[in-house]
């Protein structure tokens, strides 16, 4: 299930300033956010809340990006969880979920969508 928050798009940056198959992070009114570039994945962008739920760090856009069961997940650099780049849940413990956003491309721009 796509649980992506959208109302507004924020340009937040560039298709340049993405890393293939890595994540960078954007601050969007005052909240961290993950940014992930997949170019061989469709979609070819995710984004997700920086803050990795079990440690409290802002430290997802660092995770290692990579497929587990199917799915699509970054792990945090911390404690290991890895989360589903679609739906923001965790692999390891179900009942915990990170916000995810929608993003999309437009022309050279990366939007991410808010509420």
């Amino acid at each position: 299930m796509d649980t992506a928050v959208q109302s507004r798009w924020e340009q937040v940056c560039t298709q340049a300033d993405l890393v293939p198959n890595a994540g960078v992070c954007a601050l969007i009114a005052g909240t961290q956010v993950a940014i992930f570039f997949l170019p061989d994945a469709t979609p070819q962008l995710y984004a997700l809340a920086n803050q990795d739920p079990f440690s409290g760090a802002n430290v997802l856009s660092r995770g290692i990006v990579g497929d587990l069961q199917g799915s699509l997940v970054v792990a945090s650099p911390v404690y290991k969880q890895h989360f589903d780049l679609r739906s923001g849940t965790c692999l390891e413990d179900p009942e915990v979920r990170v916000p995810v956003y929608a993003v999309r491309l437009q022309d050279d721009s990366v939007l991410v969508g808010r509420e």
